[in-house]
């Protein structure tokens, strides 16, 4: 569990190609206190560390998650959000991220407004109708509020943030142009709403 409040920026240092992937990343984390087995979301996803050294620790990405995250993310040098779980009297300062992956969204246009960039991204029509106004979302790992979302005619949808100048210095969201791909996951209580109204 996280809370999509990133507090670290890491970076691939290398990739070792096995029957998974085998990825090292470097961390600011003083990594004496991140136990083996322990989740890290990285960018949004969430992996379990196999292996660590000091300042930086290995994750293995399978498969099943290389097909459902934006695949330019696993390559050497690219910089991550990182957040560790969610401990017992955290604050919860953002809102509540699994660091499960619903859909790959792309940078439609960033625009300058004032002293923050306002992003708008293409979701696709699987996850369009949970992305509402002033909803929650995890793009790359971070809790942000949806501004407005316009549905488009093949039932996709683009929705709109507005990133502030910190938010743009302490994630890689201040990386972000058109066409980069990123990772989305929708607020929980919508995915939960969503079950309940199929089974009702």
């Amino acid at each position: 569990m996280f809370t999509g409040i990133i507090t670290d920026i890491g970076r691939i240092d290398s990739i070792e190609e096995r029957g998974d992937l085998r990825v090292t990343i470097a961390c600011g984390y003083d990594t004496t206190g991140l136990a083996i087995g322990a989740s890290v979301a990285c960018s949004g996803v969430c992996l379990t560390v196999v292996a660590k050294a000091p300042g930086q620790f290995s994750v293995d990405v399978s498969a099943e998650t290389r097909r459902r995250t934006a695949a330019a993310q696993w390559t050497a040098g690219r910089r991550l959000n990182l957040e560790r779980a969610l401990k017992v009297g955290d604050e919860l300062g953002g809102h509540i991220v699994t660091g499960h992956v619903d859909a790959v969204a792309s940078v439609v246009s960033t625009t300058p407004e004032g002293d923050s960039r306002r992003i708008v991204f293409a979701v696709p029509h699987a996850i369009a109708p949970f992305v509402a106004p002033k909803g929650s979302i995890a793009v790359d790992g971070v809790s942000l509020t949806v501004n407005d979302v316009v549905d488009q005619a093949d039932g996709a949808a683009y929705f709109a943030v507005n990133i502030i100048p910190h938010t743009a210095e302490w994630t890689t969201l201040g990386d972000l142009d058109a066409g980069r791909e990123v990772n989305i996951e929708i607020d929980v209580l919508a995915r939960y709403l969503s079950r309940m109204r199929q089974v009702a």
